[in-house]
């Protein structure tokens, strides 16, 4: 709430000064969110604000909150603009349209395409570039892997380059010639630039007052001649330039911190986000256009909201992790709103579903949430009173007890009689693994029963593997091989541990350590049954519990730590889940995977597609040209791939967002935990402290939660492609590692398996609808990014993602008639051709009348 606080004096001052000074202008950090705040406790300042924003003098939007641009989903970054920009025309008039991100970590390669969907194209930013390896000036041309681009104009020395405060104003002849002067001289010589942008602010500033006459006494003392401008003006200015390009991402730390390594900290609130992210986009959003063509009604304005909730946590700095624990709190706290409101709005659209269909005790109502057909596994749980049951028209089943509820007496029961007393029945809360095929985007009903009791099978033994056809996973004298038909990798996966003297912004390895390999002691295998098998080794290992205890070598705590590895004989896929309880501070936990001791290539999922990625030297003397070490760490999303010798992998992590590789090795970071938020003089980051901790009158600030102390699972998927895989390929092999499953059963046994079930009371008038329900049908070659509600009643909206390096006509790989739309909406006359590595929206008529 410190913000809002803030915010009211330093809003209030802006207000004040535009209207007595019709020369000044003010752009207000890029995100409508924190102006929202305000306005709703100064609803009197609202016309002020609005002819403020007519009159081209405040700038607001175009985002709601400033994004993070290397962490989040594409979706996210795309609804944050959606958001943004519609409630800024609605509320304030008019949004600015500049990609404004004046502080974030760093961006995508894929960041020019993001903007284009928005109607945007231009960015203005501060971190990521370098002039000498990347682009000869600040102001460029940046092109995505496609064929969008944007106007970047790049302000290296920060959104405070010129600025003017109350010291500034005292020491104008040392200000402007230490400072002001230097700065301009420095984006004049790289480009040969005569126009340059000298922004003059920074977090919580106030605005300056009387600016003409401060820049009236500036021209009187500067080498060069300066003007009140907007950041639009200067675009526009720009647009006039034969101006040089560049493609790729913006990570390097030049001019500024980048902290490369932040892909790790906090582990806990990326996981977090990654949870809400897939909930919303494969469960809530779909769930909703289904909903409405069963005649279910759910207000568009929850969506917007549990989006809102989502997003005010996906600020770079949030994201990032780089908060105070105090922060830290707020943002679990507003992933535990989202979760609750996304949770219950599934909940209330499947009850109502089942209720509508008189849902029998014996019947799964199973859900396909994707406009693709659907052959594979699902995971579903049932409440029964046996716990032997048998589903009808099922391919394959295997059904394992998850808890068993005894026999309670004397249960209280309200009847027609009042109150009376009997003997509840033991039950069973049973996870169900069928393989089923289903229709797109729909549902239908599978119903189950009771069968006789059969022995129970002996699921433990001692073989220390497990196989399908050529593949194998095996451990051996302390390690875990992988075997591909006559190829053998020996250790192919492991766990390594290391000192962190970092913070809560970038890992810092302990001068003199190696990262250890704990070792792994004892294995067992379980045959659940002829489908799925799983390995499971595990280890403990003295770690040193603190930093200090680290520093002194000393190993003081037990580490135990567990790897599963689990098959799937039909489809022929493994996936790995890595369990521990972090009872260690200070210290970095990592995978380590090994594709045979050689690594040919990587390519890695980012926001919108699909990059090739090369580690580059770091030089000895890089301290000499680095703000930070420019270490090959690097972000992703969703997808390594990893060509070997003769083998490619592909991995489809859940929530983890950091990788590195060297020649043999490819390194998944599941977390690096610390005990401060800033320290100086770090090993990759020497110098003052990150977060101002080392500041004249401020302190160390403790971060006690960032050491992610309790239990922890995390998750990957693995698959098998042909070696140099194709981007259109593997992103369609994306979706369907993060498939969910959706389901419900309707509750007598246990009134609390869906939270809201007992709340939510049938209606009188139930909408009449089949028995099984298909809206649409998309060819399994298209990448479907999102399928989401249309703001017209009775419409809903799909994007596509076209990876690849040729056109895409989705003309005939759509089984319905579609209206190609951008992202607001507005029809566009572009057809059904989709250009290489961009995103399409197209506007779908929802089966109503059945």
């Amino acid at each position: 709430m410190d913000s809002q606080v803030l915010a009211d004096q330093v809003f209030t001052e802006i207000l004040e000064e535009l209207e007595t000074h019709p020369e000044a202008n003010f752009c207000l950090d890029g995100q409508t969110s924190i102006l929202d705040e305000y306005v709703n406790t100064h609803p009197e300042n609202l016309d002020r604000i609005r002819e403020l924003v007519k009159d081209e003098r405040l700038f607001v939007g175009p985002w709601y909150t400033q994004t993070d641009a290397l962490i989040p989903d594409a979706e996210s970054i795309l609804r944050n603009l959606y958001i943004g920009i519609t409630e800024a025309n609605k509320k304030y008039g008019k949004a600015m349209m500049i990609g404004y991100l004046p502080d974030t970590f760093g961006f995508n390669a894929q960041m020019p395409m993001l903007l284009n969907q928005a109607g945007i194209d231009s960015i203005l930013f501060w971190r990521g570039t370098n002039f000498d390896t990347q682009v000869s000036s600040p102001y460029f041309r940046w092109n995505s892997l496609g064929n969008d681009e944007v106007i970047a104009a790049n302000f290296p020395f920060g959104y405070f380059t010129g600025q003017i405060g109350l010291d500034a104003k005292e020491k104008m002849d040392s200000f402007i010639s230490d400072r002001y002067d230097p700065n301009i001289k420095f984006l004049h010589e790289h480009g040969n630039n005569n126009d340059v942008l000298m922004p003059s602010g920074i977090d919580q500033m106030n605005i300056v007052h009387n600016i003409a006459e401060t820049v009236k006494k500036i021209n009187a003392q500067s080498s060069f001649e300066t003007k009140i401008s907007t950041y639009q003006e200067f675009v526009d200015v720009l647009r006039t330039k034969d101006l040089p390009g560049y493609s790729g991402e913006l990570r390097l730390p030049t001019y500024s911190r980048i902290h490369r390594t932040i892909g790790s900290v906090r582990q806990s609130i990326k996981k977090q986000n990654f949870k809400i992210e897939q909930k919303i986009l494969k469960r809530v959003e779909p769930l909703m256009v289904i909903a409405e063509s069963a005649g279910i009604k759910v207000g568009k304005g929850m969506l917007t909201l549990l989006w809102k909730k989502l997003l005010e946590s996906q600020a770079h700095d949030s994201l990032g992790g780089s908060v105070s624990d105090n922060v830290a709190e707020d943002i679990m706290h507003r992933f535990k709103e989202a979760n609750e409101l996304a949770d219950g709005i599934e909940n209330l659209i499947k009850k109502k579903i089942g209720d509508s269909l008189k849902l029998g005790d014996n019947e799964l109502l199973l859900f396909n949430t994707t406009p693709q057909s659907f052959d594979g596994f699902k995971k579903v749980s049932i409440m029964a009173r046996s716990k032997n049951i048998k589903f009808d028209n099922v391919e394959y089943q295997s059904v394992k007890v998850e808890k068993h509820y005894p026999m309670r007496k004397h249960v209280l029961k309200m009847t027609e009689k009042g109150r009376e007393y009997f003997d509840e029945p033991e039950y069973f809360s049973l996870i169900c693994k069928i393989k089923v095929q289903l229709k797109p985007l729909g549902y239908t009903i599978i119903k189950f029963h009771d069968v006789p009791a059969k022995s129970e099978e002996v699921a433990n033994n001692t073989d220390n593997y497990i196989a399908t056809n050529d593949l194998k996973f095996e451990f051996t004298n302390g390690k875990i091989n992988f075997v591909n038909g006559d190829e053998v990798i020996l250790d192919f996966i492991s766990l390594l541990d290391s000192g962190n003297d970092g913070d809560t912004y970038d890992y810092s390895p302990i001068q003199g350590e190696k990262e250890s390999v704990l070792p792994f002691t004892e294995c067992r295998v379980i045959h659940e049954d002829e489908v799925f098998e799983k390995l499971i080794v595990s280890g403990e290992e003295f770690l040193p519990e603190t930093l200090e205890s680290r520093l002194s070598g000393k190993r003081d705590k037990k580490f135990a730590y567990q790897l599963v590895i689990s098959l799937n004989k039909i489809s022929q896929e493994f996936s790995f889940k890595v369990i521990f309880n972090n009872n260690i501070e200070s210290h970095r936990l990592r995978l380590r995977i090994n594709p045979n001791n050689e690594i040919l290539g990587i390519k890695a999922g980012i926001q919108g597609g699909i990059i090739n990625v090369t580690n580059k030297k770091v030089d000895e003397d890089w301290q000499d040209k680095f703000d930070e070490r420019p270490v090959n760490i690097y972000n992703f999303d969703k997808l390594l791939n990893v060509n070997g010798r003769n083998n490619s992998f592909s991995f489809f992590p859940k929530g983890l967002k950091e990788f590195e590789f060297d020649n043999r090795y490819l390194y998944l970071t599941l977390l690096a935990t610390t005990g401060q938020l800033g320290k100086p003089n770090l090993a990759w980051r020497p110098g003052r402290a990150s977060g101002d901790t080392t500041n004249e009158g401020h302190i160390m600030m403790p971060t006690p939660m960032a050491q992610e102390k309790g239990n922890w699972k995390f998750t990957i998927g693995m698959k098998l492609n042909k070696i140099d895989a194709v981007h259109s390929l593997l992103s369609r092999e994306i979706n369907g590692a993060f498939d969910q499953s959706v389901s419900y059963q309707k509750q007598t046994l246990n009134l609390f398996i869906n939270r809201l079930d007992n709340k939510i009371w049938p209606t009188e008038v139930s909408s009449q609808i089949p028995r099984s329900l298909s809206l649409v049908a998309v060819d399994h070659d298209v990448v479907v990014s999102s399928l989401y509600p249309s703001r017209e009643n009775e419409k809903y909206l799909i994007r596509i993602l076209n990876d690849s390096d040729e056109m895409l006509d989705v003309a005939n790989k759509i089984n319905s008639e579609i209206e190609r739309v951008d992202l607001f909406e507005n029809k566009l006359n572009q057809g059904t051709k989709i250009m290489p590595h961009t995103f399409a929206t197209f506007k779908l008529r929802n089966m109503i009348n059945f």
